[in-house]
């Protein structure tokens, strides 16, 4: 239990050397009671090393981000025998983290587990945290907990093979927590990013691990972190799995930057630069101004989103300076959507 206490103490923590760092974890446990789940996709292997434990490869999307998912996952523990003190090992992407950790949090009513994320988005946002769940009833992550891990292991190799789009795709939150956490942002084109990209993974991973050790269930501060989400949750639901979260995040951010300038006097100059990175970098979104309602009516029926005033979102008065929870009524969000459509 002291292990257990200390290792969440922090929340949070980066290694560059990720063979010791997972093998001193991994001591901390009895062999027989670690496990490994890992996306098929990851060749884990030529960075970590062989992995003596019990192993289940999964291939995993947005579109499989399901109880169904979570239930093999289950099943594996369940069948090797793991216990209230076993360890899970979790390789991969935001999807395989976000899954493997809801598992995690509701086996035997919770067991320890540690992220190895593989991909840009998973190490600067989705792997910390512990924000866990699945898609339920055509809406994203609508079944989850809080459950945080006992530690996060980075390591940048993982990078070296990444697809131009999962790049970008991580590259969507590198914008937004810049954007949160900087006077001056980068907004440079992710493509020219790649050799420099080590100090950016530190910097993004710090200031969401200060906002989640002050806020870990997200009753204030931590709704800074939805910034861009609100529309672009939405938008991912619409598309059915077919887009990339960085990229919804992006489209996401569009939107809520152009609420900003509206409403709180954000710099028209930044929302013009992020919106032309939008559209050399990801194109437009694919849903188009015919699906405003359906758009409005998924934000509306996330609960954290829904009030009697309009819909909540976080917005920005100055990079640097987010404000959560201001209420925006439908008009104003058609107009931001039909911004977005329309550049």
């Amino acid at each position: 239990m002291q292990i257990f206490l200390y290792f969440c103490s922090d929340f949070y923590r980066t290694t560059m050397e990720t063979n010791s760092q997972l093998e001193r974890i991994l001591s901390l446990y009895d062999s027989q009671q670690i496990f490994v789940i890992a996306d098929v996709n990851a060749h884990y292997e030529h960075v970590l090393g062989a992995l003596p434990y019990p192993t289940l490869q999964l291939s995993v999307s947005a579109a499989t981000k399901s109880l169904d998912r979570v239930t093999e996952m289950w099943d594996f523990l369940n069948n090797h025998h793991a216990t209230r003190h076993a360890l899970l090992v979790l390789i991969g992407g935001g999807t395989l983290t976000d899954m493997g950790g809801f598992a995690a949090a509701t086996y035997l009513r919770g067991i320890d587990y540690v992220n190895v994320p593989t991909t840009l988005l998973a190490m600067v946002d989705a792997s910390i945290g512990g924000k866990t769940g699945v898609n339920y009833a055509g809406l994203k992550n609508r079944i989850g907990a809080f459950h945080q891990p006992i530690d996060v292991v980075i390591e940048p190799r993982f990078l070296e093979t990444l697809p131009e789009t999962e790049w970008l795709s991580g590259w969507g939150e590198v914008i937004k927590t810049t954007l949160l956490s900087e006077s001056h942002p980068i907004l440079h084109n992710p493509s020219e990013q790649r050799e420099a990209i080590l100090p950016i993974i530190r910097a993004c991973a710090a200031y969401k691990k200060a906002i989640v050790a002050d806020d870990p269930t997200e009753q204030g501060l931590r709704k800074v972190l939805n910034l861009g989400h609100t529309v672009g949750h939405a938008l991912e639901e619409v598309a059915g799995g077919q887009m990339a979260h960085g990229y919804a995040v992006i489209y996401g951010l569009v939107a809520a930057l152009y609420l900003s300038v509206v409403r709180l006097d954000f710099p028209r100059e930044i929302l013009t630069q992020v919106t032309h990175i939008m559209v050399e970098e990801y194109g437009r979104p694919i849903c188009n101004c015919k699906e405003i309602d359906t758009l409005i009516d998924k934000m509306r029926a996330d609960k954290k989103n829904a009030t009697h005033d309009g819909i909540l979102f976080t917005l920005l008065r100055q990079p640097g300076e987010p404000v959560y929870n201001q209420a925006i009524p439908e008009q104003q969000i058609r107009e931001a959507v039909d911004y977005l459509f329309s550049v």
